[in-house]
């Protein structure tokens, strides 16, 4: 912290950091808490080391979670045939919130971008393959944000599997979603139409 700053600039600028938050945003989220007694900002602090401590990656599908596997992996009464490919965690939770899917998850925790240094590598690819090549998979949907990046992690992985011998149907959502656009923001309606009308790759 440099000498000219208070802890409250510090602050704006962490919160500014966050994505969707703006410097005008953060500053009210700041001002926000002055305001608030000490037992709240106390409680979210610890709130927050918890999250930290407590939560981590599900083995099985890197979903976060608390328990040894999340809810979802846990929950037998899914369709094991189905498997939807997202890029981060919080897509599950859109996808979920349709009610149009049945089956299971596998997050990548981002997408193939060799000009950013994001190679398969640093993404969650080699566990989709290995979950894939135990046999139980029938369809693999890919549920991407519908944009170059997106395109070419699909790619990739389709191509991955046909190198492997590995041959099950690979869809991907429907059209309906805009091009370059992101999942978090497509409406219920639209992301429902797209899980059902998935074509194929």
């Amino acid at each position: 912290m440099k000498n000219s700053e208070t802890i409250i600039d510090v602050l704006i600028k962490n919160f500014s950091s966050l994505p969707g938050i703006g410097r005008k945003s953060a500053a009210r989220i700041v001002y926000h808490l002055l305001k608030e007694d000490s037992f709240f900002t106390d409680n979210l602090s610890d709130n927050i080391k918890k999250l930290k401590e407590t939560i981590k990656p599900c083995p099985v599908c890197g979903c976060y979670t608390d328990a040894h596997e999340c809810g979802i992996c846990s929950d037998a009464t899914r369709n094991k045939k189905l498997l939807c490919v997202v890029e981060n965690p919080q897509d599950i939770d859109i996808i979920e919130s349709t009610g149009a899917f049945d089956g299971y998850y596998h997050v990548l925790m981002g997408l193939l971008s060799p000009i950013d240094g994001i190679g398969p590598e640093k993404l969650n690819v080699y566990p989709l393959i290995s979950r894939i090549e135990k046999g139980e998979v029938e369809e693999l949907i890919f549920a991407l944000n519908p944009s170059v990046e997106g395109e070419t992690t699909a790619l990739y992985i389709q191509k991955m599997l046909e190198n492997r011998g590995i041959h099950i149907k690979v869809t991907r959502l429907a059209s309906g979603l805009p091009v370059g656009g992101d999942l978090e923001y497509v409406d219920r309606m639209t992301l429902t139409r797209s899980l059902l009308g998935r074509t194929s790759i």
